[in-house]
């Protein structure tokens, strides 16, 4: 498989950035497209030339480090984690435009890479839970109905890729920070800091520069993981909930 590469190449955060294209051959259809830009950067490393910075971890779509844009698509064609797209979605001789995240939040460190410390911030600012230290508890100690268990559980598998924020025409992180909330809201053990939690973590997504959502819907559709449209609302009725109990 032969393929046209434009990506887009920055030195540093400061400095100018454009599109570069690029001609690679030999491209296997059973390579993912991380291993795609490895085969490229090969080739540009033994020509001298400085190869394209992505990130990456563990490319079994957990970890949410490799994220890019490609063809306009948030992890490309696919609902899939960028390590996880395979090159028998794309044809021989095609165009492929590659660039990072693009979000003012999400400022650019290099190339392909992105800073998205700001994820690390939300966190902080009420991602936890007080848990007592000592022996674990018994298993049944505290009952948690089945349906609570299943909603905490989907949004658990929020990985912190960014899709959501690349896709979004705004540049929101609702959809990452309700995932966050209803997570650890739903469990007994996030009861004490359910209300200091969604005022804390929405507070500091504001100030991180994070856009406004206006439910296009756009982030759950990028989403690899799923995590359901609605859990926007729901992060809506805790914080409003939240805000009216909080003190003046």
């Amino acid at each position: 498989m032969k393929l046209t590469l434009r990506i887009w190449r920055q030195r540093g955060p400061e400095q100018p950035g454009a599109m570069t294209t690029y001609e690679v051959d030999g491209i296997s259809e059973d390579m993912s497209f991380l291993e795609m830009l490895d085969t490229l950067n090969e080739r540009l490393i033994l020509e001298g030339d400085e190869p394209v910075a992505f990130d990456h971890d563990c490319r079994e779509g957990i970890c949410g480090a490799c994220g890019m844009v490609i063809n306009g698509q948030a992890h490309g064609p696919e609902r899939t984690t960028t390590c996880q797209l395979h090159m028998r979605h794309f044809a021989d001789g095609d165009t492929i435009d590659i660039e990072p995240w693009r979000a003012a939040a999400f400022p650019v460190v290099k190339d392909l890479v992105v800073d998205r410390s700001a994820f690390d911030r939300i966190i902080g600012s009420g991602g936890y839970i007080t848990a007592p230290t000592g022996s674990a508890p018994e298993a049944h100690a505290t009952p948690v109905p089945k349906p609570v268990a299943d909603t905490a559980f989907e949004h658990a598998e929020c990985i912190g890729c960014g899709a959501c924020v690349a896709a979004c025409p705004n540049g929101s992180a609702m959809l990452f920070t309700s995932a966050k909330v209803v997570h650890l809201g739903s469990m007994p053990q996030g009861g004490p800091e359910r209300e200091s939690r969604v005022l804390g973590m929405v507070s500091t997504m504001d100030a991180e520069g994070f856009g406004g959502c206006t439910n296009t819907g756009e982030c759950a559709v990028a989403c690899p993981k799923g995590i359901p449209l609605q859990s926007i609302a729901t992060m809506n009725r805790e914080f409003l909930r939240a805000a009216r109990k909080a003190p003046r």
